[in-house]
C-alpha cells in the first residue's frame, strides 16, 4: 500500500485537529451553539429560524446565560448573513462563550466546511458543542478480523488501522493425549475429537457474535495458529458462511494463540497482504530504527533540533510526524526593543510566554507575531524542500515509539548529516 499523498493526510490531520479544538470548548452553562446548515438549505429559511431563537432567549432565567446566548445567536445572525447559499457540502457554525476558569468565559466562534455533504439541517444549544455529523466524516480505518486458535485456546480481535484491539480469549477444555492402551484409548480419542469439535462450534458462535455485525466494513479475516488446527477449523465450516467467504487465503502459521498470537498474525499477514495499513507504517519506522542503530553516522535523524537542521540544509528524503503532535510554532515580538523569537510550544503553553519576559529586555511586553501549527509547517517546509512527509499513528508500536521516544519527530536522510546535538549522548531507541 502506497502512503496517501500529502495534502490528503494533511487535510485529515487538519479537519481532525480542528474537531478537537472544538470539542475542548466547554461552556458553564447551556451557551454554545450548534448550528449545521445542509447545502440545499435556503439562508433566508436559517435567518427567519436564528431571529425566532433569539426572541426566545430572551425568556432565560439566568442573566449571564440570557446575555451570553443571545450574543451567540446576533454572532451566528451576522455569520449566516456572509453567505449568498450554503457552500456545496453546506457548512457548520460553532459559537458561543466558553469557560477558560476562574468563573470567566471567552467568546468563540468556529467556521467548518465539511469534506462531505451535510444531509441534516441542525440547532442545538449545550454546554458542549455538538459534533457527531462531523465526527462520522472521520473515516474509520480499514478493519480485519483476527483468529488465532488450535485446540487449547483461541483469541479473537480486531484490527483497525494500526490498532490491534483483543476481543474474546477462550481457553478450551480438550483433553490432552494421554498413553493407555487398548479399548480406553479408543473412546478417550472419540472423547478428545467430540471435545474438539465442541470448542471448534464454540470458536465459530464466537466470531459470529463479533463479526458477522461488523461484516459490511471487514476488508477481510485474517486466520492464524500453530498446526493444521486452523485449515481443520476452515475447511470443515466451522465459520458462518458469510465469514467463510472472507478469510484470506493462506492462513498463517503463528506460535501463539494469545494476544501476543494475534500481533504475530499481523506481523505474518503484513509479509504478504500490501492491503493493510499497518504495513508501510511499519517498514518506515523499522528503517529508521535501523538507520539509529549503525555504528557509523546512519541517514537518521530524530528529535526537534537535528531534524530541523536536516530540513533547514535540504537532507531530508522522508520526514516522520506523529498524528500525536499538538504543538504550534509561535513567533513572539517584543514591544519594547523589537526582538523576535520562535519557539514551538504545546497548545497550553503559548499564553504562558506571552504573560513572561523578553528574553532580550526582560520586559513584560511580548505579542504573538505569527502562529503555525506545527505539523502543518513541518508539512510546509517538507515540500519545500523536496522531502516525502509522512503522519506515523500513534496507535501502533512503531508509532508509540516514535511520539514517546524520539519526541514525535524523525527522518530518513538523502545524505549522513553532522548533527548540530553532536556532542551530547543520543536517546536509546
Amino acid at each position: 500500500m502506497s502512503a496517501a499523498p500529502a495534502e490528503q493526510q494533511l487535510a485529515r490531520y487538519t479537519f481532525q485537529r480542528k474537531l478537537d479544538e472544538i470539542a475542548a470548548c466547554k461552556g458553564r452553562a447551556t451557551e454554545l451553539i450548534s448550528l449545521y446548515v445542509s447545502p440545499t438549505k435556503q439562508v433566508s429559511d436559517v435567518m427567519s429560524y436564528l431571529r425566532n431563537e433569539y426572541a426566545q432567549s430572551s425568556n432565560i432565567k439566568s442573566r449571564t446565560t440570557r446575555k451570553n446566548v443571545m450574543w451567540a445567536i446576533e454572532s451566528l445572525m451576522g455569520r449566516v448573513r456572509q453567505f449568498k447559499e450554503p457552500p456545496a457540502n453546506g457548512v457548520a457554525f460553532f459559537v458561543g462563550n466558553r469557560a477558560v476558569g476562574a468563573d470567566k468565559s471567552e467568546p468563540v466562534t468556529f467556521i467548518v466546511e465539511p469534506p462531505e455533504p451535510l444531509n441534516t439541517y441542525l440547532y442545538r444549544c449545550d454546554s458542549s458543542f455538538f459534533l457527531d455529523p462531523l465526527l462520522a466524516m472521520v473515516h474509520e480505518p480499514d478493519t480485519w478480523g483476527l483468529v488465532v486458535m488450535d485446540r487449547a485456546e483461541a483469541t479473537l480481535g480486531l484490527l483497525r488501522g494500526k490498532r490491534i484491539d483483543v476481543l474474546r480469549n477462550k481457553q478450551s477444555l480438550v483433553p490432552s493425549k494421554h498413553g493407555r492402551g487398548g479399548q480406553s484409548a479408543h473412546r478417550f480419542e472419540r472423547m478428545i475429537e467430540h471435545a474438539a469439535h465442541e470448542f471448534f462450534v464454540k470458536i465459530g458462535e464466537m466470531s459470529t457474535e463479533l463479526f458477522l455485525p461488523r461484516k459490511d466494513v471487514l476488508k477481510g479475516i485474517l486466520l492464524g495458529g500453530p498446526g493444521a488446527t486452523k485449515e481443520y477449523f476452515y475447511k470443515e465450516g466451522y465459520l458462518h458462511y458469510e465469514l467463510q467467504q472472507k478469510v484470506v487465503q493462506p492462513l498463517f502459521d503463528t506460535g501463539y494463540t494469545d494476544e501476543y498470537g494475534l500481533k504475530e498474525l499481523v506481523e505474518k499477514a503484513t509479509q504478504t497482504l500490501h492491503g493493510l495499513e499497518i504495513t508501510e507504517e511499519k517498514k518506515v519506522v523499522q528503517r529508521l530504527l535501523n538507520e539509529i542503530r549503525k555504528a557509523e553516522a546512519g541517514l537518521a535523524a530524530y528529535g526537534p533540533r537535528d531534524v530541523n537542521h536536516a530540513l533547514e540544509i535540504g537532507a531530508v528524503a522522508t520526514l516522520l510526524i506523529s498524528e500525536g503532535l499538538r504543538q504550534q510554532r509561535v513567533t513572539f515580538r517584543c514591544t519594547s526593543c523589537g526582538h523576535e523569537f520562535v519557539r514551538t510550544l504545546p497548545d497550553a503553553e503559548v499564553d504562558a510566554v506571552l504573560d513572561g519576559p523578553c528574553p532580550n529586555c526582560r520586559q513584560r511586553s511580548l505579542t504573538e507575531s505569527t502562529n503555525e501549527d506545527y505539523v502543518e509547517s513541518l508539512f510546509r517546509r517538507a515540500a519545500e524542500s523536496g522531502a516525502e512527509a509522512r503522519l506515523i499513528s500513534t496507535e501502533s508500536e512503531e508509532g508509540e515509539m516514535l511520539q514517546k521516544a524520539f519526541g514525535g519527530i524523525a527522518a530518513l536522510l538523502r545524505y549522513p548529516v553532522v548533527s548540530p546535538s553532536a556532542g551530547r549522548p543520543r536517546a536509546s531507541p
